[in-house]
């Protein structure tokens, strides 16, 4: 029987300044609302420049409290007035001094549903994050949100199929990858990576990325957001690799109770074979 959501990802550039950011992924959530979008994802710390190609600590002052800080209580409010699901990436700060690389989900309801945080953290040219984040220490929660069971995974964790299997494990339908990704850098893996996850875990994905220069460094996000079923087929187009874009698709979850049926992965592994992949 077929069990469809409506799901949305968008993708834009840095405006310039914070308050104008967030008043652009207000109306994107306003739009999503509009074409009868169920849930939306953001693009990795959606509410700044992706600050992280430079060393500053002027930058720290993007972060914030979640759930109990402005942003998260404004969206929040919006969340309840359009009945949508949003997932925020942001810059959290647990304490002074203590900051890490979060997404935030919030229910249709406006309800605070939990965070997760980025567990893999980039230190090369252009991607300096372990001067800004902690390593995550989430685990790898899955949401029970009005638009199904949702999981997050931050950009550079995409490379590590550990907590692909774990969002898997703990029943993911849909997992969102919010990005911040460089076309020299890696765009030959964007369209290989998160359509094998999702064939090796039976869900579907959200690929986000930005687009644009920013006056911050040499990284020209290349946009190309995206939604791949378990089949790794791409659900309808994928976006453009300039220009700000809001991707509303149709998931039909029924497809992954058919391709779990075909493809025994989850009955087939071998957890008591992989303790050398835990050993330090």
């Amino acid at each position: 029987m077929s069990r469809v959501i409506r799901a949305a990802v968008f993708q834009t550039a840095w405006t310039g300044d914070k308050e104008s950011m967030i008043q652009v992924h207000e109306q994107a959530a306003r739009d999503a609302a509009a074409q009868g979008a169920h849930v939306l994802c953001f693009q990795e710390l959606f509410y700044g420049p992706y600050f992280c190609q430079v060393q500053d600590p002027a930058f720290y002052a993007y972060a914030e409290r979640i759930p109990d800080g402005p942003i998260v209580e404004r969206f929040r409010r919006l969340a309840r007035e359009l009945n949508i699901v949003l997932v925020l990436p942001m810059y959290e700060e647990e304490q002074p001094g203590v900051l890490y690389n979060t997404a935030a989900v919030i229910d249709a309801d406006g309800s605070y549903l939990g965070k997760y945080r980025k567990t893999h953290i980039p230190q090369v040219k252009g991607f300096w994050e372990k001067f800004y984040f902690r390593p995550g220490n989430s685990g790898w929660p899955v949401f029970d949100t009005r638009a199904g069971r949702i999981g997050v995974y931050i950009c550079y964790d995409r490379h590590f199929p550990e907590g692909w299997r774990a969002l898997g494990l703990a029943g993911a339908e849909v997992v969102f990858n919010p990005s911040a990704t460089s076309r020299g850098l890696s765009g030959y893996l964007w369209q290989l990576e998160q359509p094998a996850a999702a064939v090796a875990n039976e869900y579907f994905v959200g690929a986000i990325n930005r687009v644009g220069v920013e006056e911050y460094g040499d990284n020209d996000f290349y946009g190309t957001s995206y939604f791949v079923d378990p089949e790794a087929r791409f659900v309808g187009e994928v976006a453009g690799d300039k220009e700000t874009e809001l991707v509303v698709r149709d998931l039909d979850l029924a497809k992954l109770r058919e391709v779990r049926d075909r493809w025994q992965f989850y009955r087939d592994r071998n957890p008591g074979a992989y303790g050398p992949l835990t050993t330090p």
